[in-house]
């Protein structure tokens, strides 16, 4: 099966943390940026993180999946069993709660 790219915007509140998460910790190459957003390329799909300080801040909530609350909003993508492992290990040597 093959799956065509999505494109994703999503707000945050300070782009120099989006670009040390996004880029640095999860490693998603950077595109194109602007003093109020920056593409990165998550696996082969076009997030857009969009500095929007009060929408940012604002607390959504969560649901009950499988027994854990999940944030809403959130987005993520499947991978293979070894890579997910890898940016697990990645995550954890960070001190990255997830």
């Amino acid at each position: 099966m093959s799956l065509r790219p999505f494109h994703l915007a999503f707000p945050v509140h300070d782009l120099d943390a989006a670009r040390a998460f996004y880029g640095e910790l999860l490693g998603c190459p950077e595109g194109r940026s602007a003093p109020e957003w920056i593409d990165f390329d998550l696996y082969g799909h076009q997030i857009v993180a969009h500095l929007v300080p009060a929408k940012a801040s604002d607390d959504s909530g969560a649901n009950a999946v499988d027994g854990h609350d999940v944030p809403v909003p959130h987005f993520g993508v499947v991978l293979a069993m070894d890579d997910w492992q890898k940016l697990a290990d990645r995550l954890g040597a960070a001190g990255t709660r997830f």
